[in-house]
């Protein structure tokens, strides 16, 4: 398991759609917000925690193409299904290995990216625990999208369509965290209801993810 996970980190990185692309436009939109809505530090700090959500968000849907696009090129995937590997290990691997390569990043270097957005500081904890929470959904989520579209010829955009409404829940208690944070206020309950989340997808959607990819190689 270990050294699949590793080779699937390889991969996400050499094939250009992990750790560097995600990063990159993560902070192109941090750093275009400011120009879009003007020299006003008020409306930076307002806006904030919702930006830098639906940034993270944005940047992890990016790759979740790749996920089984290259082993269903290669034929990799044939084999990895009659493996002794359970199907649904490794679909957990594969989310785990996205989130390695494009959440983690994302959850690090957001704290940087939030002063850019003259985020108040007692945003920063909260921005960080509720991505620390939340991306682990958005990659477990896009891997059973992913695992929807394998074997579809430019399958992105169906897959963005497929995804992006199971992320609005994970979006909106995610930045609702941020924004109570940077207010001062408490934001307990809404890191409880991304950790919910988060262990609901982690539990259930491997095994669809295993069941689809199941069918899709029929």
């Amino acid at each position: 398991m270990i050294a699949l996970l590793m080779r699937d980190m390889r991969l996400a990185v050499r094939a250009g759609g992990g750790f560097g692309l995600g990063l990159a436009f993560f902070l192109i939109v941090v750093t275009l917000v400011p120009f879009a809505v003007g020299p006003r530090g008020d409306l930076h700090s307002l806006i904030a925690p919702g930006i830098l959500w639906l940034g993270a968000l944005l940047a992890c849907l990016l790759s979740l193409d790749r996920i089984f696009a290259l082993d269903h090129e290669d034929g990799s995937l044939d084999l990895l299904a009659t493996a002794p590997l359970p199907l649904e290990a490794l679909t957990a691997i594969k989310a785990l290995a996205h989130w390695l390569t494009t959440g983690l990043p994302l959850v690090i270097v957001a704290p940087a990216l939030a002063v850019l957005l003259n985020m108040p500081g007692a945003g920063y904890l909260p921005l960080t625990l509720s991505l620390a929470l939340g991306t682990p959904a958005l990659s477990v989520i896009g891997t059973f999208g992913a695992a929807l579209t394998v074997g579809i010829r430019r399958g992105g955009l169906l897959l963005s369509l497929l995804v992006l409404p199971l992320y609005v829940p994970t979006l909106i208690f995610g930045a609702e965290a941020a924004r109570r944070g940077a207010e001062g206020l408490d934001y307990t309950m809404p890191l409880l209801m991304l950790a919910g989340i988060t262990c609901g997808t982690i539990a259930l959607l491997p095994f669809a993810s295993a069941a689809v990819v199941r069918v899709n190689l029929r």
